[in-house]
């Protein structure tokens, strides 16, 4: 029996997808990630924004274009927010975001795969990269933001169980990347810290990136921590969502502004030329014109990497929901400077990174030139035979640095 497992939203998100579908190929299913036919779909899906909400519902269509007898199961986020929004004749099951680990005997129960015999799929095989979630859930109640409504309250994996994990995938995996909903949380149910996991970890051998952190966690502590690793990804997504320090706190937002940049620096201290990305919220209700003119003024002086722009999406529930929203044509006005400013932000740190050494990853071949990601989260091409490599960049190519492998 065909299974097609689509991922929409976090990295949260891809690592649950990968655990069913290894569950599933141990269940018998033939397993894949692709939109293609299948007997049985199951969208994971997001609820993060009213545009991934929306795209989420309209995966069951393109599912069924594949295989219009096929029987669908939702599962994660905007499943939990609003089920009611999922039921069509086509949808076998709903399910939530809490207890995912349930889907899979929910899916058994509609099911009977045609073999007991596990099926090879590229769990099993060399990957580039895999997803490990270390922390699931967040404390912080931000008023713009739903997830904790529908993930549930901070919850740790115990360190050992996370090494077992990591020291397993990186038999077969040539990066981790450590994920959850809330990083700067870990441990602190139980009586632990994000540092006492890095510590732990220090022996393994493997490319090791961070997902998205808040950078209220940052410590030196920490950092020591992971310029120890053998192998540490100097990449930090550290959430923002605005500039200005009276927009942050209506978004009941645990820094300001200025904190931020001392996390900047002392980033920087560590390594100079680390990549620093964010997310910004553009349009909040409260964000007036010189609020935003403080953000833009912000992200310029940070010299981010890059950023990701996102609109304001009133989330039902929510305490920022109860205000009224900016006009559609101020709100998209800003966004679109934001998003000129992005494209400056990438070009200038390309071009501070020719002639800088970049650790490469190779995942991509097109007529004879491999693509793959730095150690910053750089996409880097270049001739070579090999899946990694270390590569002298000499300009900027496409989305990323064209160079000659030097090992």
């Amino acid at each position: 029996m065909k299974a097609v497992i689509f991922n929409l939203g976090c990295k949260v998100n891809q690592y649950e997808s990968d655990a069913l579908a290894q569950e599933l190929c141990q269940r018998g299913y033939e397993v894949s990630s692709e939109l293609e036919y299948a007997d049985i779909y199951v969208i994971n899906t997001c609820a993060v924004t009213a545009e991934a909400e929306r795209k989420s519902r309209q995966a069951i269509t393109r599912c069924l274009k594949h295989n219009p007898k096929a029987k669908v199961f939702v599962w994660g986020c905007a499943g939990e927010y609003h089920p009611e929004k999922f039921q069509k004749p086509q949808v076998a099951y709903i399910w939530g975001a809490k207890d995912k680990s349930r889907i899979i005997n929910i899916i058994d129960k509609e099911n009977n795969p045609l073999s007991d015999k596990p099926h090879e799929n590229s769990h099993s095989s060399f990957r580039t990269r895999a997803y490990v979630k270390v922390q699931d859930g967040c404390d912080n109640f931000c008023s713009y933001c739903i997830i904790p409504y529908l993930r549930g309250r901070s919850r740790s994996r115990d360190i050992e169980e996370i090494y077992r994990e990591i020291q397993s995938l990186s038999q077969h995996n040539a990066e981790i990347v450590l994920t959850g909903i809330n990083l700067t949380l870990y441990g602190k149910d139980k009586g632990a810290s994000f540092a006492d996991l890095i510590r732990r970890i220090k022996d393994i051998d493997v490319r090791i990136r961070l997902g998205s952190f808040h950078a209220e966690g940052l410590t030196e502590e920490l950092l020591d921590a992971l310029f120890q690793l053998k192998q540490f990804c100097p990449h930090f997504h550290l959430s923002l969502q605005s500039g200005d320090n009276d927009v942050l706190r209506s978004m009941n937002r645990r820094y300001t502004a200025e904190e931020y940049v001392d996390k900047i620096k002392l980033i920087r201290s560590y390594d100079a030329n680390a990549a620093i990305t964010t997310d910004l919220i553009i349009g909040y209700p409260t964000e007036t014109q010189k609020m935003f003119e403080n953000t833009v003024e912000f992200v310029k002086k940070a010299k981010f990497a890059d950023i990701h722009v996102f609109p304001y999406s009133a989330r039902e529930g929510t305490a920022a929901a109860k205000l009224k929203l900016l006009p559609k044509d101020i709100v998209s006005g800003r966004v679109a400077v934001m998003l000129e400013l992005k494209k400056d932000l990438q070009k200038n740190y390309l071009n501070a990174n020719i002639g800088i050494t970049q650790k490469v990853l190779f995942e991509e071949e097109s007529k004879g030139i491999k693509s793959g990601y730095s150690e910053r989260y750089i996409r880097v091409y270049a001739k070579s035979d090999a899946q990694t490599a270390e590569v002298l960049p000499k300009e900027i190519y496409k989305d990323g640095l064209m160079g000659e492998v030097i090992i």
